[in-house]
């Protein structure tokens, strides 16, 4: 009987002692989650980032901390339907400004890799801000470097909006030929040399496929993709096909990974745009209510989340895309880059960031050593950081 109970017992321990061998890797290493809207989110939601809102967003002050999250860059995002999109760019700024100053024992602003090292130390959560859309700028060079003097050190250079010197993924898959351009003009290859000398990193999210190659050879630093996934794996515009992984493996920059359900499942946006067409008139009413278009869908989303949690991919869909770049680049090339907030469905196993000790977890059970998940949970983005920060 004795033999018995210690069958019985071997697999629990071994259970347990793995359950606390990822949650300590994942709370030791340096944790970053390169994209979160919830600066957007809360300006739409009429909430507070650094108030309880387990149940109204994927995020806030202290589940980041119960996530192990150690460094968030904080999306800065208006769609082009905004009459002043630079203004109203400055108001997300000021909402993060707003947060550190009211939680200094908590979180800490940082625009250098020193500072970074600094408030991981002293283990508040380091907040970075991040420009998601080149159209923010107005075309003007001067609030380029006014945005990197308030601390953005990176813009995405287009959301699916094109802008006068870059073209997008939406608009080169959508409109093709009908563009007066496409790609990057000479002004936009400015901004491209400009960012490269200010050390705000260039990022390719959202970019279509002649802008990415433009950038791949206008850019002297390492670029990112600070939310984006596989082609290959999911045929959305959004992601990046073989040839342009390799170019960011190649360029030295890094790929993080998006969580949105329709980037990684092939099957997802389908049923996406039914659930959407189904409660169209939720949607126009929050439209109506001057809510972004963009997070009108993804509210609804939230108000029917049964209904969508019926067609959620699981967390295994979205390591799949991590392993397909790796295999293909290595490991130094990849990290995350969540799109909390900004998506209305994650992976059904992340249902927010308190649940990020999950993808540690998932990371070891598919072999990766401890040495490989710290590079991927943020040291990578740390190295990029450095090459692109002016000495």
């Amino acid at each position: 009987m004795k033999h018995l109970f210690f069958l019985l017992l071997s697999p629990l321990c071994f259970l347990t002692t793995k359950s606390q061998s990822y949650k300590k890797l994942h709370y030791d290493a340096i944790l970053i989650d390169t994209h979160n809207d919830i600066p957007s989110s809360t300006i739409e939601k009429k909430v507070q980032f650094d108030t309880n809102l387990k149940g109204k967003t994927h995020s806030d002050l202290n589940r980041m901390k119960e996530g192990g999250i150690d460094v968030q860059i904080f999306s800065i995002f208006c769609g082009p339907e905004q009459e002043h999109p630079y203004a109203f760019a400055n108001r997300e700024i000021d909402s993060v400004y707003a947060w550190c100053n009211r939680n200094p024992g908590k979180m800490m602003l940082v625009k250098t890799p020193a500072q970074l090292q600094q408030a991981v130390k002293a283990k508040k959560l380091a907040a970075m801000l991040g420009v998601e859309g080149g159209h923010m700028i107005e075309n003007d060079l001067n609030k380029l470097d006014t945005f990197f003097n308030r601390g953005v050190r990176y813009m995405t250079l287009t959301w699916n909006n094109s802008t006068d010197w870059a073209t997008s993924a939406a608009d080169e898959t959508l409109k093709g030929d009908s563009l007066k351009h496409k790609g990057l003009t000479d002004f936009g290859k400015q901004i491209v040399n400009r960012m490269n000398d200010l050390g705000m990193m260039v990022d390719i999210s959202h970019n279509g496929e002649q802008t990415f190659w433009d950038v791949i050879n206008t850019t002297t630093k390492p670029i990112i993709a600070s939310h984006s996934s596989v082609w290959n794996l999911c045929k959305h515009r959004r992601n990046l096909k073989d040839e342009q992984i390799k170019a960011i493996g190649k360029n030295g920059g890094v790929i993080h990974l998006n969580f949105y359900a329709g980037f990684i499942d092939s099957t997802y946006e389908a049923k996406a745009m039914a659930f959407v067409a189904q409660h169209k008139s939720s949607v126009d009413s929050l439209i109506a209510l001057k809510i972004q278009p963009d997070y009108a869908a993804i509210m609804v989303g939230e108000i029917y989340k049964d209904e969508v949690r019926n067609f959620r991919p699981h967390l295994s869909v979205l390591i799949d895309h991590l392993d397909y770049i790796v295999k293909l680049i290595g490991v130094d090339h990849v990290g995350l880059g969540s799109d909390f907030d900004g998506i209305e469905a994650p992976p059904l196993e992340l249902n927010g960031v308190e649940d990020y000790p999950l993808v540690t977890k998932a990371l070891l059970e598919r072999g990766y050593s401890e040495k490989d998940i710290r590079k991927i949970l943020g040291g990578n983005f740390i190295r990029v950081f450095k090459a692109n920060a002016v000495k």
